[in-house]
């Protein structure tokens, strides 16, 4: 009999099914034993009734240790009572291994610590599989969005030989002789290439901040898709942003429902999104709410900012909670972004730039920007800055041979998914996350 898998099994009702995986969770009642069992692409209940499998099959289904592995044949159920809506008759039992110590996390309540110090365990249970299944999805998502779009998937490197967005924060490498590399902040340089080689190209890979920062958005190692074109524009560059966003959360309340209700996610909190038609606020409007905010909420502690002053992580929070999808923030003061963003035409004390903050307070998940275009105003942007002109000689020269306006922006995997996933922590949104307080497993 050919395999059948959990995530499919409506299809069976009525019929006979052979189901591979392991057993999370046993109860007696009588002369019937309940095993739930997983076998990676969801849960189900299966019930032994006394009499209609082999004796000792019935007694073995009994004392099945959690994580056991097995081989179950029987007949499949719609059972409006049951997980998932099926239920499976058991037929026949066959154990394919035992654990050989007892399983660590068992169904009681665990710290988060504890968890995550066996997160190589952890994956299997619910929770954790429900956000990563919503990960996959994103992650497929993104590739069919831009790919539907004519856009070409270019890979930048990991290790590059300059910061992008300042020198603080990079992880620095021994290479050879004394030479010396640094883990990549940010894919978007050689995205720029790459967008005047083919016109639309975008970067999907791992990025790495040595922050030492222990808040809930914060990971050492995290994914980023980066996305540039060649002539596009600022307005042009945020039509993009909400189109991925709105196609993103779409495509999840499409295709991953389950993993939603797993998780204990009311859709309808992300309905707003897949509509598309994003708030939009500049920054001095921006900064006139956040003040406004602090005024009339003392309780929330949130410090009152200056003109000039970049957002916090308190200030994003409160102001996206006002809405029930995405808000762009656009056009921040020069001096608090990075050295290749194009200064706005209509005043220049700002950039055209913009950060994207998902709604309920979880903040920016996405910054972008026209990139400065003019050869001489990006060599004169590198010098203020300080950085070192020699290492932005092959950036340069892409300026040099027939320069074009262009933008882009980069998207968060790990935020994209605590936001969708309602997550409290982004340590959740990655398979082994990599922390200022964690490196194992």
């Amino acid at each position: 009999m050919q395999r059948a898998f959990i995530s499919e099994i409506a299809k069976y009702d009525g019929q006979e099914a052979l189901l591979r995986g392991w057993v999370t969770q046993r109860r007696s009642k009588g002369k019937i034993h309940f095993l739930t069992l997983r076998d990676g692409t969801g849960f189900l209940q299966a019930t032994a009734f006394k009499g209609e499998l082999p004796e000792e099959q019935f007694e073995q289904a009994d004392h099945l240790p959690q994580e056991s592995a097995v081989e179950v044949r029987g007949v499949v159920r719609a059972d409006s009572r049951a997980p998932g809506g099926y239920e499976l008759a058991i037929r026949s039992l066959k154990v394919i291994s035992l654990p050989s110590q007892e399983y660590r996390i068992t169904p009681k309540e665990h710290g988060i610590d504890f968890l995550m110090e066996n997160r190589h365990l952890w994956m299997r249970h619910r929770r954790p599989w429900a956000v990563l299944r919503v990960r996959d999805e994103l992650e497929r998502a993104i590739h069919d969005f831009f790919h539907q779009r004519g856009f070409i998937r270019m890979d930048a490197p990991i290790l590059t030989p300059n910061a992008v967005e300042g020198t603080s924060d990079l992880f620095e490498v021994d290479l050879f002789d004394g030479e010396k590399a640094y883990l990549s902040q940010s894919g978007q340089l050689y995205a720029e290439a790459g967008a005047l080689a083919f016109g639309k190209v975008y970067t999907f890979g791992p990025t790495f901040r040595a922050e030492r920062s222990k808040t809930r958005r914060h990971l050492l190692e995290f994914w980023m898709i980066e996305p540039e074109v060649a002539f596009m524009t600022h307005e042009e560059n945020i039509q993009l942003q909400e189109d991925l966003v709105a196609y993103l959360v779409g495509r999840v309340l499409e295709e991953r429902r389950e993993e939603l209700r797993v998780l204990e996610r009311d859709p309808a909190r992300l309905e707003p999104t897949a509509q598309g038609r994003f708030p939009r606020l500049h920054y001095t409007q921006a900064i006139e709410r956040v003040n406004q905010i602090a005024r009339e909420r003392p309780e929330l502690g949130l410090e009152p900012l200056p003109w000039g002053e970049d957002f916090g992580a308190p200030h994003e929070a409160a102001l996206s909670s006002q809405y029930d999808r995405p808000l762009v923030l656009e056009r921040y003061p020069a001096a608090v972004k990075a050295f290749y963003m194009e200064p706005d035409p209509e005043d220049a004390r700002l950039v055209l730039n913009d950060d994207l903050l998902a709604p309920e307070g979880y903040g920016e998940i996405i910054g972008g920007s026209q990139r400065i275009h003019d050869p001489e105003l990006l060599l004169r942007k590198i010098r203020e800055h300080g950085l070192l002109e020699e290492v932005f000689d092959w950036y340069r020269d892409l300026r040099a041979f027939g320069t074009v306006p262009h933008a882009g922006f980069g998207i968060g995997l790990e935020r994209t998914v605590a936001w969708i996933c309602g997550l409290q922590h982004v340590r959740e949104a990655i398979p082994f996350p990599r922390m200022y307080t964690r490196m194992r497993p």
